[in-house]
């Protein structure tokens, strides 16, 4: 007896059909070497006008933005529901945009009713977000809006112009105010304040000072107060505004406070936070010491300087201060009176340890802040008025440490000054609430 095998085929056992295998998508980097090789092949470029960028995000913000007419609809394009009589798809409307890789000409659709309102590139937008940060990002490294108007030109193929720029970076006003205004920390161990001089236009141009103040908080983090312009000749009046502004946004008490020579200073911080001890900043106050004398002195006259600032305490520094003149009072005399008229504020850098002396020795760390600004604005020449240099300024403020690297070495520094900042001022540090 012959037995009857199951008959199989190749669509499967007895005559059931197999699926098809599955199909396996292309891995994201395949999809793009493959399509970098059709557009080599093809002789087109991958940026600039008709390049491939610009063809994929053509097609990626169409994309976007049927989908968006999709669900306003409730049914995709070419189904059968939209035939009932409802709101409906009614063709497109060119539009071009500009984007990061220039500019991008779209179809955007539109709907019978007037009522579709795309979320992805919006009505009467012109620029992508991405544009507006690129062009933020730009005028913050320093670039005039001259200069931005060129990179975008030669490096994108887009056309700016410089009145837009401005109104792009105008948009971080509001921003400015509410971190100019934000709430701060109930104490500081350190505020250092210092002073950056820019070119104002004020019916002519005039050297302003803007103003800085830099926090260390408890725990060794650097926190840029806020920025403040005056006109040069401020007072302890001008000082109590500034410091009533940051104690009434949480700072109740300051440990020291490290500056320069600010005229009035003194006075408003004893007023505003009266335990806080004013500190000169000890490497200013021997830059300005130099100043008076020869550089063909400096070299002996550190030697003998140094002394005064690695005292042990206050007598032991005035008795090497008196060695000091004696060898060069008569023949700088000024020097006399500029550390006779900085001693109140420069001796009580002799009551701390080496760790506190090390950050307190000087305003490096707002000197590093100021060096980036003073890039920013060095371009510029001046500015037309107040408010666009402080924009200037927080700009670059905004663009600082992307990476967060900087706030990692710079706390690692403050570790041992930290340790002993808790131990000097342990009974005002300990009661301090984030």
């Amino acid at each position: 007896m012959t037995t009857t095998q199951p008959h199989v085929t190749d669509a499967g056992a007895e005559g059931v059909a197999l699926p098809p295998p599955a199909t396996v998508a292309p891995r994201p980097s395949e999809l793009a070497e493959s399509l970098v090789e059709q557009a080599r092949a093809e002789g087109v470029e991958l940026v600039g006008p008709g390049g491939l960028l610009g063809d994929l995000t053509k097609k990626v913000l169409e994309a976007g933005l049927e989908a968006e007419l999709d669900a306003h609809l409730g049914y995709a394009k070419h189904d059968p529901a939209g035939r009932d009589g409802g709101n409906s798809r009614n063709g497109t409307r060119s539009k071009t945009v500009i984007t990061e890789v220039g500019p991008v000409a779209i179809d955007v659709p539109r709907d019978r009713d007037g009522t579709f309102e795309p979320k992805i590139v919006r009505k009467r937008q012109r620029r992508l977000g991405g544009v507006d940060e690129l062009v933020i990002s730009l005028t913050a490294k320093g670039l005039t809006t001259g200069e931005v108007q060129a990179h975008l030109a030669e490096v994108y193929g887009t056309e700016v112009s410089r009145e837009t720029i401005s109104k792009i970076t105008d948009a971080v006003l509001a921003e400015m105010g509410d971190w100019q205004n934000r709430p701060l920390d109930r104490v500081y161990p350190v505020v250092f304040i210092d002073a950056l001089v820019v070119k104002i236009r004020d019916g002519q141009v005039a050297n302003r000072p803007i103003y800085t103040a830099i926090g260390v908080t408890v725990d060794g983090q650097r926190d840029i107060l806020g920025l403040w312009a005056g006109t040069g000749g401020e007072g302890a009046k001008y000082w109590l505004q500034v410091l009533t502004e940051i104690k009434n946004r949480g700072v109740e008490d300051v440990c020291i406070v490290c500056c320069d020579g600010l005229k009035g200073l003194p006075d408003a911080i004893e007023a505003t936070w009266p335990l806080a001890v004013v500190q000169t900043c000890v490497l200013h106050l021997i830059r300005n010491t130099f100043r008076l004398a020869s550089r063909a002195d400096w070299d002996h006259m550190a030697k003998d300087l140094r002394p005064v600032y690695t005292a042990v305490n206050e007598a032991d520094a005035t008795t090497r201060l008196a060695e000091f003149h004696d060898t060069w009072g008569d023949k700088y005399p000024a020097i006399k009176g500029l550390w006779s008229n900085a001693w109140t504020e420069f001796v009580p850098f002799l009551d701390y340890s080496p760790e506190i002396r090390r950050v307190i020795y000087s305003t490096n760390a707002i000197e590093s802040l100021n060096a980036r600004m003073r890039r920013a604005t060095r371009a510029r020449g001046h500015f037309p008025t107040e408010q666009a240099a402080l924009k200037c300024l927080y700009l670059t403020i905004r663009s600082l440490d992307p990476t967060g690297k900087g706030a990692t070495r710079w706390m690692n520094r403050w570790k041992p000054a930290l340790n002993a900042f808790a131990i000097t001022f342990e009974s005002r540090l300990l009661t301090t609430t984030h």
